[in-house]
């Protein structure tokens, strides 16, 4: 607003960055398509409207980049294969519109990890190639919104879109260090996103800071005539969320699953959840019962709700996927009808089992992922990552939250002592995700410092 700054000034940074960003040694692989003419016409529209004092809204000429998961014109609805999106997008998601309609400056769409079928972000295919974790460049970003928390953490934009499908916002966000909110399943509309498991997939934003997560949900949430799922929602509000301390909330917390982590991130998250009581929330030992039950059914709901989508590209494009899909969708080929609706027997179970622990707890606390970014192994450049037991383990405490449909927000409390950063997440009643951002916005104090991550840009220098 004072106008030291322009968005077309910004616009030239990260045009300039983006290029460097494809030379580095190894390359950043957080934005795969982008277009300067695209970025520059939409910078010095923003410019003109600061020039003229009508901005179009807090967004207006803010740089974000979204997942290629969602169709954003002009480019390439790849979703992370070799074989799809042959010709460029001619209409908007509609989170991308909405961006524009709030005066955003999008910078192109972010690597993913392919059909977002992984928690690692490991993608070899020639078009994407394997996004580097910005604190460490010899470790993997986390997915399936790998570009997307990647392009946030190295300061290309302060925020990207992503879909959470399995932990696929708040796995990268947590990984790479940066604030990641899943809303409420129907909340913000997946219309033109893929649909790969209609009944598992949330989208949310990933910001640089809670403040900016609430901002961006306040612009995307809403009913969507395109998209059913949510046209039933209540108003989206932001009520309290800056309340100056957290008396009156009650924070529960499972504690043999909340231990299922590696030391370090218990240490870390045990001094967070005394840095909430500090504030004079109280916390209460809950049980979640049937984890082990909860955690099978969703992985049969949201395997068989893509290999049903799939289909058609496992008959026709199976040479072209990467190895990990093609053996992600042949598992997924082994559920039958059976196991998919006594899984959502089990749904209805685990969210009746929420209703009551919610109707005395304001929300739940876990950490976010029980390690730290995985390490990337040369082999991983050519043939790519498979390894099961570490998608199991990074989704543990995430698929709760996809699984009932209940928001969860992820915001950085450390570093484990090899630098890699270590969150917290929260989990919330249906629809109250106000509650999530107050409670973020003082875990946000708990961290005493930010370590600037190893590959960094500064778009306002």
């Amino acid at each position: 607003r004072s106008g030291k700054l322009t968005p077309s000034q910004v616009a030239k940074n990260i045009i300039a960055m983006l290029e460097d960003c494809d030379k580095s040694t190894p390359p950043l692989r957080a934005i795969v398509q982008w277009d300067p003419e695209q970025i520059m016409l939409m910078a010095e529209a923003s410019t003109t409207r600061y020039r003229n004092k009508c901005t179009l809204s807090c967004l207006d000429g803010i740089p974000v980049c979204l997942k290629e998961e969602f169709k954003v014109v002009p480019y390439h609805h790849r979703v992370g294969t070799v074989y799809l999106g042959t010709q460029p997008e001619t209409e908007d998601a509609t989170v991308a519109k909405k961006l524009r309609e709030a005066g955003a400056i999008i910078i192109g769409v972010s690597n993913m990890h392919e059909l977002g079928t992984g928690t690692t972000g490991c993608n070899p295919n020639r078009y994407h190639k394997i996004p580097r974790n910005p604190y460490n460049p010899n470790h993997f970003t986390g997915g399936s919104s790998s570009g997307s928390a990647a392009a946030v953490a190295a300061g290309l934009c302060p925020v990207a879109i992503g879909t959470d499908g399995g932990g696929s916002v708040r796995i990268p966000a947590s990984f790479c260090g940066v604030v990641g909110l899943k809303g409420t399943f129907g909340r913000i509309s997946c219309h033109g996103s893929l649909p790969l498991s209609y009944s598992t997939v949330s989208v949310g934003p990933i910001c640089t800071s809670v403040a900016d997560a609430a901002i961006v949900y306040s612009i995307l949430a809403g009913p969507d005539l395109l998209y059913t799922y949510g046209l039933k929602q209540p108003k989206a509000t932001l009520s309290d969320m800056c309340a100056p301390d957290l008396k009156g909330l009650k924070l529960g917390v499972d504690w043999t699953f909340f231990k299922a982590c590696d030391a370090e991130i218990l240490s870390a998250c045990e001094k967070a959840v005394k840095h909430l009581q500090s504030l004079g929330a109280s916390v209460v030992e809950v049980s979640l019962p049937e984890m082990e039950e909860a955690r099978v059914a969703h992985v049969i709901c949201i395997l068989s709700e893509m290999r049903d989508f799939l289909q058609p590209d496992f008959n026709k494009h199976f040479h072209e996927m990467n190895l990990e899909t093609r053996a992600s969708l042949a598992l997924a080929s082994q559920f039958t009808a059976l196991d998919y609706i006594k899984a959502n027997r089990q749904r209805t179970r685990s969210m009746r089992f929420l209703q009551e622990i919610f109707s005395t707890v304001n929300c739940i606390l876990t950490p976010a992922v029980p390690c730290t970014a995985p390490r990337i192994y040369e082999s991983d450049l050519l043939t790519g990552s498979s390894d099961m037991s570490f998608t199991v383990r990074s989704m543990r405490f995430m698929q709760l939250g996809n699984f009932t449909g209940i928001p969860g927000l992820v915001v950085p409390i450390g570093y484990s002592t090899a630098g890699l950063p270590i969150s917290l997440q929260v989990m919330a009643k249906w629809w109250d995700e106000a509650v999530l951002l107050r409670i973020g916005l003082k875990l946000e104090q708990f961290r005493d410092q930010t370590k600037k991550p190893s590959i960094y840009y500064d778009i306002l220098a």
